[in-house]
């Protein structure tokens, strides 16, 4: 359909799961794409399969918690493609697990770095770039978790990720009139190495997959294509939500 032809985007956390599969859409959609992750060979053979099937994609690895590495990324797009869009930040870490009573300092406050002040970051520098080309599309991987559910164990995870919501509401609020959208998926969960390696028993998964009123978790192209829609001018009206994507699990008791 190529929704997003014409479109320049800038994908995070590219290198597997939500974010490999949705700069493979973004680009089948249309969008040239710059993607990041730290790790450069798996971001390389993405490129290349996106090139193989008739797309054009960009690489540069490095870590989201640099303020320098989204200002390369920024200008990486700008360079090669002469502007920027779309921006799916999306690089996450479940951090540090364990009661909040023994989570240290550190593993907090690593946990905080990566899931928000590097989405800060990211939008800092996105945001003012798509200004100059009349606006755009911001959108940020949150969860359910703290926000319409929790479980024992996970704070830093919690706190970090919700707090994307609140940089959300805000940012939308801040650029609407320069027409920057902003917008979060909340995803249930999702079939991803992340979900394996924190569900790594039958029984876990079992657990996990009542949860949702789906009775199944998801498959990442179902994150991808919400994604895809707040990304499109489909969601032209679309600003400050915070979009669960979560298979019924927030509003499922059985």
């Amino acid at each position: 359909m190529n929704r997003l032809n014409g479109k320049v985007a800038i994908i995070t956390g590219a290198s597997s799961g939500i974010g490999r599969v949705t700069a493979k859409l973004f680009a089948a959609e249309g969008a040239k794409v710059v993607v990041g992750a730290r790790r450069a060979a798996e971001l390389e053979s993405l490129a290349a399969e996106i090139k193989s099937a008739g797309g054009e994609a960009a690489v540069l690895a490095g870590d989201v918690r640099s303020e320098d590495y989204h200002k390369a990324l920024v200008a990486l797009a700008v360079e090669r493609y002469g502007k920027l869009d779309i921006a799916f930040n999306n690089a996450g870490t479940l951090g540090e697990a364990g009661s909040s009573t023994e989570v240290s300092e550190a593993g907090f406050a690593e946990t905080l770095a990566i899931n928000l002040t590097a989405s800060f970051l990211a939008a800092k520098h996105q945001v003012g770039e798509m200004i100059k080309h009349g606006g755009g599309s911001v959108i940020f991987t949150s969860t359910f978790v703290g926000h319409t559910v929790s479980f024992p164990g996970v704070a830093a995870y919690a706190a970090s990720k919700s707090g994307l919501i609140g940089l959300t509401q805000t940012l939308a609020a801040e650029f609407g009139p320069q027409n920057v959208r902003v917008n979060a998926v909340l995803p249930g969960a999702v079939d991803t190495d992340m979900y394996r390696d924190m569900n790594d028993t039958a029984e876990k998964q079992a657990f996990i997959t009542n949860l949702h009123a789906l009775k199944r978790v998801a498959d990442p192209e179902e994150i991808a294509r919400s994604v895809l829609y707040l990304a499109s001018d489909d969601a032209s009206f679309v600003s400050g939500t915070a979009s669960l994507v979560d298979g019924g699990l927030s509003i499922t008791r059985t």
